[in-house]
């Protein structure tokens, strides 16, 4: 498996020595806020059930929590206005990875940890047409984005080996690097090719990936502020010398990068003594308070955490019903108490209570709107809205889940769809909250059949 390196960069303030340096950085401090720039995307910041995620940003929010300071994050739509933000002086630092080249020399300087990358072929992990070498690709067929730099790559390597790849580009109005990944682990197509940053955060969906062979040339990259903000690199640079920002930059690529994100299986349940769950007695009890069939509710806790009180999933929700942190607190259920079954169903209930209340606006249907409070409950409410408000825009029926507003949620990993203007929150995964709400609904009937 390859790893994404990780090096300091040496932040270089044109041959001064490291006196004047140090006089220069005692004459500048932190601001109050420091205005932060980012792009939505699956490794950077997204918002998952209502919370702000991503490994820059959680990084970037220790840096503020250690210096005492605000946050004040901007979202560009693309690298190009990150970069213009960071010339107009309306971000102080750009929170993301943009790449060390000739083209952003004179306007972005490095700082903090430099993240190198290569290009690498995704291709399942088992089967005896494992590719090693390169050369191994003639007579394949790899599939890429069109005019992406996968494609650029891939056809400069045909060129180099005197041609013989089958090079298949798929508009990216149809599909996306994610999707494509997603597609080799089905077996669906044989080969995709990727940065590695973006194979290691999918191979924690995807286990049965093979990532390791490169194809590329390493391509650095690394947070950036103004040329003439040197001070702040070499602030950010001292910064991530310290320990403590080094252990939390360790676990942050464990957290996004190697921890599993796989569904709970639902191979091997089996109904005993007309019970779903040791916990009945609380699923019924509390299912009244929303006029739920229990075993609905109960369907949702087994999809969550199998009914397993210790799970503590990749984002930090926990117990029965997989709350998060921030959500608990917000209604008043305390960290000692997240593993407690009731107090986790409980809390559940009044979620979903307030969900109900804020989705009966947009789908009056009591029925119809029970996958929509599932998914919200999954996603987030509002990466619902978006899909609602797209559904809107594309002609799908904005009050029905299934084939209109599950499809477009799905538009929401795609950056022309999560940067449309109807769109609020940006980046998400959609496919998990269709697979939630798909394992929540087949559960369910099976316990109207069963129980």
């Amino acid at each position: 498996m390859i790893l994404t390196l990780y090096i300091y960069v040496a932040v270089s303030c044109g041959g001064k020595n490291n006196a004047v340096q140090g006089d220069k950085q005692a004459s500048h401090k932190f601001p109050d806020t420091l205005r932060v720039g980012t792009l939505y995307s699956p490794t950077s910041y997204f918002i998952y059930r209502e919370e702000a995620m991503g490994y820059d940003y959680d990084l970037v929010s220790r840096l503020a929590l250690d210096k005492n300071i605000k946050l004040n994050i901007q979202v560009a739509s693309n690298l190009n206005s990150l970069v213009e933000m960071l010339d107009s002086g309306y971000i102080d630092l750009i929170a993301y990875e943009i790449p060390i080249t000739s083209e952003y020399k004179s306007r972005v300087l490095p700082c903090g940890l430099e993240n190198i990358t290569y290009q690498v072929l995704v291709q399942p992990k088992s089967g005896e047409q494992r590719i090693n070498d390169v050369t191994e690709l003639v007579g394949k067929d790899v599939y890429v984005e069109k005019n992406s730099k996968y494609q650029q790559r891939l056809e400069n390597l045909n060129s180099e080996l005197g041609g013989g790849i089958n090079i298949h580009s798929i508009d990216k109005d149809t599909l996306i690097s994610e999707e494509l990944i997603a597609m080799v682990s089905a077996g669906t197509i044989p080969l995709t090719i990727v940065d590695s940053d973006i194979a290691r955060l999918n191979k924690t969906y995807f286990n049965d990936l093979d990532i390791t062979m490169k194809v590329s040339f390493p391509q650095r990259s690394a947070w950036g502020v103004a040329p003439t903000k040197s001070w702040l690199a070499d602030s950010i640079n001292q910064w991530m010398r310290q320990e403590q920002p080094q252990k939390t930059q360790a676990w942050l690529l464990k957290r996004y990068f190697e921890l599993s994100k796989n569904e709970l299986s639902f191979s091997n349940f089996k109904f005993k003594g007309g019970r779903i769950s040791p916990y009945d007695n609380l699923f019924k009890k509390y299912a009244k308070e929303i006029d739920w069939d229990w075993r609905l509710l109960a369907s949702q806790g087994y999809t969550e955490s199998h009914f397993d009180t210790t799970v503590v999933s990749w984002a930090g929700a926990r117990g029965i019903m997989q709350i998060m942190p921030s959500t608990a607190r917000a209604y008043g259920l305390t960290d000692e108490k997240m593993a407690n079954p009731e107090a986790s169903i409980a809390t559940a209930v009044k979620i979903i209570k307030s969900l109900d209340k804020s989705l009966s606006k947009y789908v009056p249907d009591k029925t119809e709107r029970l996958k929509f409070i599932v998914a919200a409950y999954n996603s987030g409410i509002a990466h619902v809205y978006d899909a609602i408000a797209l559904a809107k825009k594309y002609g799908k029926n904005p009050e029905v889940w299934d084939d209109n507003v599950a499809e477009t949620i799905l538009l929401k990993s795609k950056p022309e769809y999560y940067n449309d203007e109807v769109c609020k929150y940006g980046y998400f995964r959609g496919r998990q909250t269709v697979t939630y709400v798909e394992q929540v609904m087949k559960f369910y009937e099976r316990c109207k059949q069963e129980i």
